[in-house]
This record gives structure tokens, C-alpha cells and sequence, in this order.
């Protein structure tokens, strides 16, 4: 488990030292009067390491997966909560996109401007040409509260889901699409 968390502050916080990217998203969510909660904390790359700092934030923070098809040409997104169990095939079959695998590193780093563990859908700023599609799990949907990186994980943020929707997502250009993540469910 994560052995540094900080304590939430509600807003900006300080960004003296921190990545452009993270401090682009801090931009973004001020410029559109987004309220939100931050915290910072250790390297939390897997939804093991974000269990102690959801306790502190009050919030899930989102298993973000980043997929491609086979031929590397068409990207997807899917938001869903950690505790679920992610199956490929399931989600490849509900939105209709055969084969699909984890997109490579480069992949990431070049149309969300994320490296490994800090996918988020704040990424989808830095997704110009809308080449990702974006699907959120239905039941995060029902959350007053969405939380996810600020394309760094090393902070955590707790943002309404309804400014995610009706805020974030325009702002970046992109929608999204609800999509059911109870696989074992639809067997």
C-alpha cells in the first residue's frame, strides 16, 4: 500500500515543482469553475496501491484502461471501478470492436500524454484529433463522485461525475458512452 498520503485540500493545490501535465489539468478544471478535492500521495500505479487513498479522499478512483484493435489504428478508453474484474472479451463484445489488447506505452504517451499507471480521463485533453473512444462502466455513472489522476499518479482527485460529464468531456471534446462491466452478469 501507498506509504505517503497527504492530506485533501479542496482545490488548486501548490504546483511550485510539479509536471506540466498535471498543472494543464489544474488549468482546465479552474478555467470551466470545476470544484474539486486533491490529495497527494505515493506512485499509485495499480488499484491495489489507490485503496488507502480512496479511505482518505472519499471517493473510487477509476481503473482506467487503455486498448487498441489488432492493427493499432482505432484506441479506446474505459473508465470502471478498481474492484471490478476487467474482461476483454466481454468489453470487446459489448461495443462491438473485436480483439482488442492493452495499447503499447508509446501509443499512450502520444494521444493522452500519460505514461503507464496514469491513465486518466483527464488525458483525453491531450487527445486533439479525438482518435479514443471514451466509455464509462454504467455503474460509476450512478456516483456523485468520480475520482481519478490528474495525469500523474502521484495526486488523486475527487471531482463530481456531473462536471466529468456536462464540463470535462465537452471542454476535451469528447463524449462518452456507458457500457456494462458486470461480465459475469452477461455470460
Amino acid at each position: 500500500m501507498s506509504s505517503f498520503i497527504g492530506k485533501v485540500t479542496h482545490g488548486r493545490p501548490d504546483c511550485t515543482g510539479r509536471d506540466e501535465r498535471e498543472i494543464a489539468v489544474y488549468d482546465m478544471l479552474d478555467s470551466l469553475g470545476v470544484e474539486y478535492d486533491h490529495i497527494d500521495h505515493d506512485e499509485a500505479s495499480t488499484n491495489a496501491l489507490c485503496e488507502d487513498i480512496e479511505k482518505v479522499l472519499g471517493v473510487h478512483i477509476c481503473k482506467n484502461l487503455f486498448l487498441c484493435d489488432r492493427k493499432k489504428t482505432r484506441f479506446f478508453m474505459l473508465s470502471m471501478r478498481g474492484d471490478k474484474q476487467f474482461v476483454t472479451r466481454e468489453f470487446s463484445r459489448s461495443i462491438g470492436a473485436p480483439r482488442l489488447s492493452f495499447a503499447p506505452a508509446e501509443k499512450m504517451l502520444e494521444l493522452l500524454g500519460v505514461t503507464p499507471g496514469s491513465v486518466s480521463v483527464m488525458g483525453l485533453m491531450n487527445d486533439k484529433n479525438n482518435e479514443i473512444s471514451y466509455y464509462i462502466d454504467e455503474n460509476l455513472l450512478k456516483d456523485e463522485y468520480f475520482g481519478c489522476h490528474p495525469c500523474k499518479n502521484t495526486s488523486s482527485l475527487k471531482i463530481k461525475t456531473a462536471d466529468i460529464l456536462e464540463k470535462v468531456l465537452p471542454r476535451v471534446s469528447h463524449s462518452h458512452s456507458a457500457v456494462s462491466t458486470d461480465w459475469e452478469e452477461n455470460e
